[in-house]
């Protein structure tokens, strides 16, 4: 961020919940930007400090509430808090994902991890005196984890109803449908973790994706018998993420490594490189993958980019419709652009775009926008 801090600007976003439009301030030269305007692919759910927006191929990071109006309409139950897969219920990754968007609370960031035994050690320090302390910690090492920054409506305590009882038999009698219940064993082996507060929150939240120094625990990338995937901006705002994992998985494939990240314009650009000329679509590409938060995933097989590649079907989910209606863009897919799934295309390139979309969740480059924002309804 330094090295473009001459490029940051500050704006005033004004959204109308009416029709959907939006108006941008220029706070700097106390002028209008955007007149108002309708613009469709903006949400109320999108609207929340932290996140970053597109409008109209700008870059917006949300950094604030331009009104205590807007703070008290908007902000008052937001809570962000702390989810765990652990080791045991890793492959049901796609189902957990789907519960927590059943639930209406959203994944803001992700990233599969392998904790390493004194890594574990300091997350479950509080546990330090208890009995099952040295259980929990072999356990919680023994195996990658998913750790995920969820937000919505009181998250603390929706996602603890979500995950069930802590001891896996107590939620199969009493909340069988909850994650333990569906997915747990016993009280050590019980399928995920929640923060108990927010103050926990914010602690085991900076443990993973800490906000000053550092990039928290690493991935679990192989780069060896693999293809890059990224599961698309539309997919993920349209809560397909879940459902997109769990078809990888059912269908043999391992996700090795996932990451949630946000791609700037010129990463986009560079990542796509190869489609440059190629395809008529190419800008709209980079506008997609550009437009919010992707996931990349790592996916781990034998001739990985020929077998995923086939299963993520045509790059026209019209035409996947048409002759492989069982594939991923005929299932997820809408157009040519936002076919839910970006593939690797030459097998060559597996391991470099894989390495290629890890360093792009670690830095940032381009212009950026900080805004504050406003609703009228």
């Amino acid at each position: 961020m330094e090295s473009c801090a001459a490029l940051l600007r500050r704006y005033q976003l004004l959204y109308y919940p009416k029709d959907g439009s939006v108006e941008m301030f220029d706070m700097k030269n106390q002028r209008t930007f955007l007149r108002r305007t309708k613009f469709d692919e903006l949400h109320p759910e999108d609207l929340f400090v932290g996140n970053r927006v597109n409008i109209f191929s700008r870059q917006l990071n949300l950094t604030g509430y331009g009104d205590q109006y807007t703070a008290n309409k908007l902000g008052s139950k937001k809570e962000r808090t702390l989810a765990m897969i652990k080791p045991d219920a890793v492959t049901k990754v796609g189902n957990i994902i789907q519960m927590i968007y059943d639930a209406n609370l959203i994944v803001t960031k992700a990233k599969m991890t392998k904790l390493t035994w004194k890594q574990a050690a300091d997350f479950y320090m509080e546990h330090q005196s208890k009995s099952f302390f040295n259980n929990l910690v072999q356990f919680v090492s023994s195996g990658p984890v998913v750790a995920m920054e969820l937000m919505g409506n009181e998250a603390v305590t929706t996602w603890r109803k979500v995950l069930g009882p802590t001891d896996s038999g107590v939620a199969q009698k009493d909340a069988a449908n909850s994650l333990r219940g569906q997915f747990g064993t016993d009280g050590t082996k019980n399928a995920g973790h929640g923060s108990d507060s927010l103050a926990s929150a914010a602690r085991e939240l900076e443990f993973f994706f800490p906000s000053t120094t550092g990039h928290g625990p690493s991935n679990t990338a192989k780069y060896s018998d693999c293809t890059c995937s990224i599961i698309k901006p539309h997919a993920i705002s349209e809560a397909l993420t879940g459902k997109i994992l769990k078809s990888i998985i059912e269908n043999g494939f391992e996700i090795s490594a996932l990451q949630m990240f946000n791609m700037d314009r010129v990463n986009a650009e560079e990542f796509l490189e190869v489609y440059k000329g190629v395809v008529a679509e190419y800008t709209n590409m980079v506008d997609e993958l550009c437009s919010g938060p992707c996931m990349a995933l790592e996916i781990h097989a034998t001739d990985a980019p020929r077998t995923f590649r086939e299963f993520c079907g045509p790059a026209d989910p019209e035409i996947a419709r048409h002759l492989r209606p069982a594939t991923l863009r005929a299932l997820y897919g809408k157009n040519k652009v936002q076919n839910a799934i970006h593939c690797t295309d030459l097998p060559e390139d597996g391991i470099l775009e894989v390495s290629s979309s890890k360093y792009h969740s670690n830095v940032m480059q381009g212009p950026h926008s900080h805004v504050l924002y406003s609703v009228s309804f």
